[in-house]
C-alpha cells in the first residue's frame, strides 16, 4: 500500500483489536497509535468534513478498560519491536516514518467525553512508563468542548506530566462559519474561551482543517476572523506552539466537501505569520 494510501487511510479496525488501532499520521511524522473512546460514534460536533460513517452502528459500543489496556500493551510491543513494519501495509513506508510517535486519543467522536477521562489517561500515562516509552508522546486531538470540566482538566494535567500534547481544534472566525463547519449546540466563543484556558497552563497547538465548501473556500474576512480568534488566545495569557494548517484527506461526510489546492493551504498559511506572528504548519491535501 503507498505512502499515501496509508496517511488517507485512518481505519479503526487492526486485527482483532476494537480500541487501539495504528495510522500513518501526515501531522505526526510517523506511526501513531490511536485510542479510540468513542466507539459508540457519539459525538458532540457533527462536522462536515468528519470522516466517521454515523449512518451505521458500531458493534462495540462502550470501553472496556481491561480490553483497551490489553490492546495498547500488545500493539506498543509489536510496534516498538519492529515487527510492525516487517510484514502488512506498513512495511514499504520510508525508513524516516518507521517511527512511533505518539498515543493519539481520538477515535470516532470527542475523547473528552468519555466519563472517566481521566482516569483512562492516568492508566495509559503507567503503561508508558512501565514500558519505558519516554520518547512516545500521549496527545489528545479534541474539540476542547469540555476542557472546563474538573476530570478533564485532571486529565490534561497527567498528559502535562507525560510527554503530552493538546490539540486543540479551531477552524472558524465567525459564529456563522462556525456553526456550517461544526454543527453543534457549543457556541464558538465557548470553544476559545476553553482553548485560552487550556493554554494559559500549557503550550496547545491549534488544529484547523480548512475546505471547500459547495466549491468555494473560505472567504478572506472569514480567515482574518480567524486570525482574531488566535490573537484573541494569545492576548488572554494562552500560548500557542504553532498552528496546523490542513485539508481534507479522507472522504468526508459530506460530498460537497472538497479538498484545498497545495498553493492555497500555503496562502493561510501565510496568512497567519502575518496576521499573529504565530508558526503555521501546512497539511497538503491526498488525492
Amino acid at each position: 500500500m503507498a505512502t499515501e494510501s496509508l496517511h488517507s487511510n485512518h481505519n479503526r479496525i487492526y486485527g482483532s483489536n476494537r480500541f487501539v488501532y495504528p495510522v500513518l499520521s501526515r501531522r505526526s511524522n510517523g506511526v501513531s497509535l490511536g485510542v479510540n473512546l468513542n466507539p459508540d460514534k457519539v459525538c458532540n460536533f457533527d462536522c462536515i468534513y468528519c470522516q466517521v460513517d454515523r449512518t451505521t452502528r458500531s458493534e462495540t459500543r462502550f470501553v472496556e478498560m481491561d480490553q483497551l489496556l490489553a490492546e495498547l500493551r500488545t500493539t506498543l510491543d509489536f510496534i516498538t519491536s519492529g515487527e510492525f513494519f516487517g510484514d502488512g501495509p506498513f512495511k514499504d513506508i520510508p525508513p524516516e516514518l518507521k517511527r512511533l510517535n505518539d498515543i493519539a486519543f481520538s477515535g470516532d467522536g470527542e475523547p473528552t467525553t468519555y466519563k472517566n477521562f481521566d482516569e483512562i489517561i492516568s492508566t495509559c500515562a503507567s503503561l508508558k512508563q512501565e514500558l519505558e516509552l519516554d520518547d512516545v508522546k500521549m496527545v489528545l486531538i479534541t474539540n476542547a468542548s469540555m476542557f472546563h470540566r474538573d476530570h478533564v482538566k485532571a486529565g490534561l494535567q497527567i498528559l502535562d506530566e507525560n510527554q503530552g500534547e493538546i490539540w486543540a481544534k479551531l477552524e472558524a472566525g465567525t459564529e456563522a462559519y462556525f456553526q456550517t463547519i461544526d454543527r453543534t449546540s457549543f457556541k464558538l466563543q465557548e470553544i476559545v474561551d476553553n482553548i485560552a484556558a487550556a493554554a494559559r497552563r500549557r503550550s496547545v497547538v491549534i488544529q484547523s482543517l480548512f475546505m471547500n465548501v459547495n466549491g468555494v473556500a473560505p472567504s478572506n474576512e472569514e480567515l482574518l476572523a480567524f486570525c482574531s480568534r488566535l490573537s484573541e488566545i494569545v492576548t488572554a495569557g494562552g500560548a500557542i506552539d504553532h498552528v496546523q494548517i490542513y485539508t481534507v484527506a479522507r472522504p468526508p461526510a459530506e460530498s460537497f466537501v472538497t479538498a484545498l489546492s497545495n498553493s492555497e493551504v500555503d496562502q493561510i498559511v501565510t496568512l497567519v505569520k502575518e496576521q499573529t506572528g504565530i508558526t503555521a504548519v501546512p497539511y497538503y491535501g491526498i488525492s
